[in-house]
């Protein structure tokens, strides 16, 4: 369910928190991108009930082992996830952070509950820790009325410009726009579900459920803090997009230096893993992951160095979202999982473990330095360019007289 709702619907979680806040930041209405959003998301919501209904045999006899309960929890919960990664992206955009902290940490609270109360003897079976991931995401919504009664309290949106004025017009966001975003995202999370996964898949394949097991265990080093750092890049991108699109003198250099300082912070997060895994490493994943295998202390440094690498490519690839280079980002994306997924096929290096675990971190390194040449390097968009003669253009010009002056 989480790999599935995460590579479903982050999308709109990432759409909305980026042009919310452009538009905030601008001054204009955040009616269009919301409306735009709420139909993208009604239909992969839609999509993904037809499919699993379709699919039902397969997902509830082969997957769940003949399971109904768990099988009506998957298909409510996703479904239910819908409407939870809206708020996410929703009160991100709006910069509402304490909130947007209440309904993840509700949900957590919510989820893990329903675990407690089987383990205290309140109840017991698997299908009552079960219903808490379904109620998790639904009783979490809660906390979106009083988003919305704030922004009663804090007055009306700013007014819709008048189109034929040419003043202050906001470009349209059509759902072409938003569908398109929404895309080149949802190729993102599917990339990232590749990194994550093709390696214990193929390993499968070839070895067995035991050893993609290991694998699995192992990538879980990079798999953990990247669930984590999920909310964190939500969170970092609206505050990207406001100083991308603010003309406050001094907000292109806090834009570049607040992705500085979250890299520094991957950075030195990196290294203390990196000397836990040196001095415990073994003992730790065994303790975590019981004591069915034997931990190579040089293969977890190399997936913890991976793990770095892919958690600063993802705070570049925020970067490049909020200067608007989805596509090319998306590019890139697909592009390094394909490398990967090649690279654990052929036998370049003959232990399918180790093999594994370097083509994680190579590729983790191939794709920070290519979206950083992106984020260096950004391709306006073209309703970003003035149009000859415009209001805007001459208000640049202004601008620029008044610097040189």
């Amino acid at each position: 369910m989480f790999i599935t709702v995460s590579t479903l619907y982050r999308p709109i979680d990432q759409l909305l928190s980026r042009h919310v806040s452009e538009r905030r930041q601008l001054g204009q209405p955040v009616g269009e991108p919301m409306r735009v959003a709420a139909k993208i998301q009604l239909c992969l919501g839609a999509g993904f009930a037809a499919l699993a209904l379709i699919f039902r045999d397969r997902l509830q006899n082969d997957l769940l082992q003949g399971n109904e309960t768990l099988y009506w929890v998957f298909f409510t919960a996703v479904l239910g996830y819908a409407a939870s990664y809206y708020a996410r992206g929703y009160l991100a955009g709006e910069r509402r952070f304490g909130l947007f902290a209440l309904l993840i940490l509700s949900e957590s609270i919510f989820r893990t509950t329903f675990a407690v109360i089987v383990a205290v003897g309140l109840f017991e079976g698997q299908s009552v820790v079960a219903l808490g991931i379904v109620a998790a995401p639904c009783l979490s919504l809660i906390v979106v009325p009083l988003a919305f009664a704030r922004q009663h309290h804090a007055g009306p949106e700013p007014p819709v410009p008048d189109p034929e004025s040419g003043e202050g017009a906001a470009p349209e966001f059509s759902l072409a726009h938003g569908t398109g975003f929404a895309a080149a995202v949802l190729l993102v999370m599917f990339s990232e579900q590749t990194f994550l996964n093709a390696g214990p898949l193929l390993i499968r394949a070839t070895d067995g459920a035991a050893a993609a097991g290991f694998i699995f265990n192992v990538l879980m080093v990079a798999r953990a803090p990247l669930q984590l750092f999920q909310a964190v890049g939500t969170s970092i991108l609206p505050h990207l997009t406001g100083l991308h699109h603010s003309e406050e003198e001094g907000s292109e250099e806090t834009f570049h230096s607040s992705i500085r300082f979250v890299l520094l912070a991957v950075a030195a997060f990196t290294g203390v893993v990196a000397l836990a895994v040196l001095a415990f490493g073994p003992q730790l994943m065994q303790i975590a992951f019981g004591d069915k295998f034997d931990y190579d202390r040089l293969g977890l440094l190399i997936v913890t160095i991976g793990m770095g690498l892919y958690l600063s490519a993802v705070t570049i690839n925020q970067a490049c979202l909020a200067q608007g280079q989805v596509r090319r980002a998306s590019l890139r994306w697909i592009g390094c999982a394909v490398f990967f997924v090649g690279w654990c096929l052929l036998p370049v290096i003959s232990d399918e473990y180790r093999r594994v675990e370097i083509g994680f971190t190579l590729t983790a390194a191939s794709l920070l330095l290519l979206l950083y040449v992106i984020y260096r390097r950004p391709i306006e968009r073209p309703e970003d360019v003035p149009e000859p003669g415009s209001g805007e253009e001459l208000e640049g010009l202004v601008a620029a007289a008044d610097e040189a002056g």
